[in-house]
């Protein structure tokens, strides 16, 4: 069952501009003139999650052996975020990969394989239940570096502590994923324990790379394509509620692509073998100030508006489902709050509400995550850098291509004089999206209403994942979904919440496995 989006006209879209975009004709390089557009809304009807009907499926033994099974389960979990899977540093990768397959072998999926890639390894898992319907689930064993002094309890022990939220585990990958994923897991197990089989096939296609950009997940799909293009669906499982409770369902996400720029001393000028003494400065070129000059063509003065030409052109209109989604969205748009949370004063020019959500989901950016070159230490050290490098991303919303936007840096630089700024692509991919209108997602609004728990349903994330991979390439509707809380993912001190205390409103393990359970259940039974 593939996506489907409702068509728009060409007269319900309207790109708002301040001023008109310009370049100049000798460079081609677009002016101060050019502004950022916008893009204005079809009317539409705000989308109401409550309106789907509850999930009416009562699966008492299964949510009975998840109870008298938790504390098995939460070792269980406990077991994979003991070990490392640190794919920037390739520490402990392929024995959670071994783990992972392990689990599933056990579990008693049929066919389970390490898939060997050009990088870390895949892992595949298939069992056949017999059943009408086939569910993918996409999983990540993967999980970031950590700095073992910033964390109240080692990253890798895994430890219960007391949370002002409640009890919550406390470990690198408790959130995420490893922690939701392996509760899904065990929602599984406890399925098979009470019925002998899953009401659903299921498909298993995991990567070691996610932290990494997914270089080589493609290498995984190539091997299982033409089965996986059977299922129904796929499912990341994930952490989707906050502390209060409230749960969000995205349904899809902006593409990326990463890159590095690097200036170096060349024929241009520039010291080209090692920095030397900061006096030569009077007479020698600076490749940290080339970078910085190149870098500064790309934006308008406050960084905001990308100047490349073209790069805003092929963004896909607004549909009037995404319309809905949106309207819907507004009820609970707070701005203050949300700044709050990243202590940030005030949003670019100003901008409050829907123009918010239309930002984060429809325009394109261009961002410095990082720039360096030269000595940054302690103290005094006065050179001339022979070389500067600064990371970059840029997030695309649907109808722009990775290689497309970084042809199009090429390009611009070049006309500038800025051949020599060398640009490296780290990893990149389109954005994808998923209509609310399929089986998959109805199903799950469907379990979140049964447990209270009505989403706000957003139309797709500000940031990025390689779930194109299944919408897109295999044609199947995908959603990262799950409840319960997590904080910290990328950060010291990760936890995921386990019982709740007293005046948190977000779901326990018990009640994340029982969910993950009617998840299963419901889309067995879920209409076309």
């Amino acid at each position: 069952m593939k996506s489907r989006f409702f068509a728009v006209s060409a007269a319900a879209l309207v790109l708002c501009a301040c001023a008109p975009e310009t370049a100049d004709p000798k460079t081609g390089m677009a002016t101060a003139d050019s502004a950022r557009p916008d893009y204005a809304l079809p009317e539409a009807e705000p989308f109401d999650a409550a309106s789907v009907p509850a999930y009416a499926g009562d699966h008492a033994a299964v949510y009975a052996h998840i109870d008298q099974n938790l504390d098995s389960h939460i070792a269980k979990i406990q077991r994979w975020l003991r070990q490392p899977s640190v794919s920037a540093q390739n520490i402990g990768v392929r024995d959670m990969a071994e783990m992972l397959r392990g689990d599933l072998e056990a579990i008693g999926f049929a066919e389970t394989a390490i898939v060997e890639t050009d990088g870390h390894p895949g892992v595949w898992g298939f069992y056949d239940a017999g059943a009408e319907r086939t569910l993918m689930l996409y999983m990540m064993y993967d999980v970031q570096p950590v700095n073992e002094e910033d964390w109240q309890s080692p990253p890798f022990e895994a430890n219960i502590i007391d949370h002002p939220l409640g009890k919550a585990i406390m470990a690198r990958g408790a959130t995420n994923q490893k922690g939701p994923q392996r509760a899904l897991l065990n929602a599984i197990e406890s399925i098979i324990a009470v019925d002998g089989t899953l009401p659903v096939n299921l498909m298993v296609a995991a990567e070691g790379e996610e932290e990494l950009g997914s270089p080589h997940y493609p290498q995984v799909i190539d091997q299982y394509e033409e089965r996986l293009k059977t299922a129904d669906g796929v499912i990341f499982p994930f952490n989707s509620q906050n502390p209060e409770g409230e749960t969000s369902l995205n349904l899809g996400v902006k593409g990326i692509v990463y890159f590095e720029a690097e200036a170096t001393g060349g024929e241009w000028g520039g010291p080209t073998a090692a920095e030397i003494h900061g006096s030569y400065k009077a007479i020698v070129d600076s490749p940290v100030w080339r970078l910085v000059k190149a870098l500064s063509t790309l934006v308008s003065e406050d960084g905001n508006t990308i100047l490349v030409p073209g790069y805003y052109d092929g963004v896909r209109p607004p549909t009037e489902e995404e319309a809905s989604l949106i309207a819907g969205l507004l009820k609970q748009q707070d701005d203050a709050r949300l700044q709050e949370i990243f202590k940030v004063e005030k949003w670019i020019d100003g901008m409050t509400g829907e123009e918010v959500l239309r930002n984060l989901i429809y325009t394109p950016t261009l961002n410095i995550d990082g720039i360096y070159g030269g000595y940054t230490g302690e103290g005094v050290k006065t050179i001339l850098p022979h070389m500067a490098t600064a990371k970059m991303d840029s997030r695309l919303p649907l109808g722009l291509d990775p290689d497309e936007a970084l042809a199009k840096i090429r390009a611009h630089l070049d006309a500038n004089g800025y051949e020599d700024i060398v640009l490296r692509k780290l990893s990149g991919y389109p954005g994808s999206q998923t209509s609310v209108e399929t089986p998959l997602v109805k199903s799950v609004i469907g379990v979140f209403n049964k447990y209270g728990y009505t989403p706000t349903v957003n139309p797709r994330l500000a940031g990025s994942a390689p779930f194109y991979q299944f919408t897109d390439r295999l044609g199947l509707p995908m959603i990262p979904t799950g409840l319960g809380f997590g904080t910290g993912a990328h950060a010291p001190n990760e936890i995921m919440l386990l019982e709740p205390a007293e005046g948190t409103g977000a779901a326990g393990l018990a009640e994340i496995e029982k969910a993950y359970a009617d998840m299963l259940y419901a889309l067995a039974e879920a209409p076309e």
